[in-house]
């Protein structure tokens, strides 16, 4: 019974064409495709140890990241919004929440920034980089992305987002503040239907300051490019997750008295630090469906298996060069990644296996914003097609682990250099350029 279930809802959710359906139905499908993907990713256990591993950073880096914060903030006047926002990023903590967040701020005001001197303000800054930059590792791992950030890219960037993200956060807080206590919002309270109407906005106000916040972080932290729409998307389910299972963890957690007669006066800690970590775990969930939404033909189970055969990895990487040489001989639009994934029909995780591979052979290299375009790393005339093939058959090989590793008889040996010096000599003499020039063979 329960099989015949499963296979029916396998049947409806993969076999089922949206194109085929109306509006409404196309979207619950595509919606049900993305929570069982990204159910399928929290149920691998990966995204929660990632929660785990931000958890310990998290509690390494908060007060060297509002020491920071603090000291731009008050270049603005703005510093005395950062305990009233705490308190309401701790809100589901309940009284204990205001607790944390004063003994923060007593830690914040006993660290003199000024008279830490160079070492000392390097690592507080080092400290904030590193917080970033594991954040960043976990949202490219979501993406499934493998390239990161120069050094420089990392620098220029983490900074504005510790030195203006801060900035807008608070400003967003004290402009919430304001709506609420504004003389002339008052008057309008009193006269309907203005009332209820303002009654409303100020309730949708938090959520639509927590959905454009997830949305900005699922667009600026992963090294790739982000759709707006996906982003949102991610970004709305993060915030009803936020709010619902704030609501859930004040009831059944912070009211309950167990952790206060098990832990005692650890058990603020404790509270704190399981809601750090449901945070974290919120906002990677969001980055999942966004990634999901995205990239809609990595929801099935089949897409998750990636075995590239000899033959496969070398038509792949001359199918590779072969499009990307002849656009940056005929000075057309060079190709991404996804558009490669597009053209050849397979999947972007598949195709970096052989893209990593021809980077590392110095064949292909990045360019252009987010390094988002691959362009031949070499004169087209000096790549043979012989190293291709070469780069093809060497992808995912290790210094641990190399066919010269193994050992075998002379005999054995003597083929596979028999079936490599055939191959090269069948290959060294021709070079990329010929083959994006050759005509087509007519069958």
């Amino acid at each position: 019974m329960l099989k015949n279930i499963q296979e029916k809802f396998n049947t409806l959710l993969w076999n089922t064409n949206p194109k085929n359906l109306n509006i409404f139905q196309a979207s619950l499908i595509r919606a049900l495709r993305i929570f069982y993907a990204t159910s399928r990713d929290l149920s691998g256990g990966l995204p929660s140890l990632r929660a785990t591993s931000l958890v310990y950073t998290t509690l390494l880096s908060i007060v060297p990241l509002l020491a920071v914060s603090f000291s731009v903030l008050k270049g603005f006047g703005a510093h005395n919004q950062l305990e009233p926002f705490l308190i309401s990023l701790l809100e589901p903590l309940g009284e204990k929440g205001i607790q944390v967040s004063q003994q923060i701020i007593s830690f914040v005001d006993n660290m003199k920034v000024g008279v830490l001197g160079s070492l000392g303000l390097f690592f507080l800054i080092f400290t904030v980089l590193s917080l970033v930059k594991k954040i960043e590792n976990a949202f490219n791992y979501t993406w499934r992305i493998k390239i990161t950030r120069n050094i420089f890219q990392r620098f220029s960037n983490y900074l504005s987002v510790i030195l203006v993200g801060p900035l807008l956060l608070f400003t967003a807080a004290g402009l919430t503040a304001s709506f609420n206590s504004s003389t002339v919002v008052e008057t309008l309270l009193s006269i309907e239907p203005f009332g209820t109407l303002l009654l409303i906005i100020g309730e949708a106000l938090p959520f639509v300051l927590t959905t454009i916040t997830f949305t900005l972080i699922y667009i600026l932290i992963p090294n790739t490019k982000v759709r707006f729409r996906s982003a949102l998307y991610g970004a709305i389910t993060a915030t009803i997750l936020w709010k619902l299972i704030g609501a859930l963890f004040t009831a059944f957690i912070v009211d309950s008295t167990n952790y206060t007669a098990i832990y005692s006066t650890f058990a603020i800690l404790i509270i704190f630090m399981l809601w750090i970590y449901i945070s974290w775990l919120i906002v990677l969930t969001g980055a999942s469906i966004s990634y999901y939404h995205q990239n809609p033909d990595r929801t099935s189970d089949q897409s998750q298996v990636i075995r590239l055969s000899c033959r496969l990895r070398e038509k792949l990487a001359l199918a590779i060069m072969q499009l990307i040489a002849s656009s940056f001989h005929h000075n057309e639009k060079p190709w991404t990644l996804k558009r490669l994934a597009k053209t050849i029909k397979i999947s972007e995780q598949a195709l970096m296996i052989i893209i990593s591979a021809l980077l590392k052979n110095n064949l292909l290299l990045r360019s252009g914003e987010r390094n988002q375009y691959y362009l031949p790393a070499q004169s087209l005339e000096n790549i043979s097609l012989n190293m291709i093939l070469e780069a093809a058959r060497s992808a995912e090989e290790t210094p641990l682990l190399r066919p010269d590793d193994v050992e075998a008889a002379p005999q054995v040996t003597q083929v596979i250099k028999q079936v490599e010096k055939a191959i090269n000599d069948s290959t060294k003499t021709i070079s990329l350029k010929e083959l994006i020039q050759s005509p087509p063979v007519q069958s």
